[in-house]
């Protein structure tokens, strides 16, 4: 990962966005794909930045990416588990009753089949799907009983 320092020509406003690397830049420059989060616009350049060179001696080694995006995944399970309120497969009916007022709105997740989804989207209802990695595992059902 690489941090560029970048200028917007349009608002002149600075600001600093992460890329895989150089030639990641370099593409999304080249495409326009590349925008000011303050104007949108698409004029931007790199800045002039000094490096931050780093020794290796007395320094802990550069942080593993997949151990960062797997402590930021299971942060994300627990603050879902902990804010929202599971509805199971009632979510789709759910997230419409709060969008019509019909009930009060509140965090919560479900499952919906693709049907659903898309009725949703269609209707504008802002449902968004949950990535599994983000998703806390479905309480138990209390109405269930195991056989042994």
């Amino acid at each position: 990962m690489i941090r560029y320092a970048l200028a917007c020509h349009g608002c002149d406003h600075g600001f600093e966005a992460w890329f895989a690397s150089s030639d990641a830049y370099d593409r999304q420059a080249k495409r326009r794909q590349v925008a000011c989060p303050q104007c949108g616009g698409r004029d931007v350049a790199k800045q002039i930045m000094a490096p931050a060179v780093k020794t290796t001696k007395g320094k802990a080694a550069a942080p593993d990416p997949e151990k960062l995006m797997a402590e930021f995944a299971a942060k994300a399970r627990d603050h879902v588990a902990e804010n929202f309120d599971y509805v199971g497969g009632d979510f789709a009916d759910e997230a419409r009753a709060m969008y019509y007022g019909e009930t009060d709105d509140r965090p919560i997740w479900g499952e919906t089949t693709p049907e659903e989804r898309a009725a949703l989207k269609e209707e504008g209802v802002p449902a968004l799907p949950l990535p599994a990695p983000f998703a806390p595992k479905p309480p138990r059902r209390k109405d269930r009983t195991t056989l042994n």
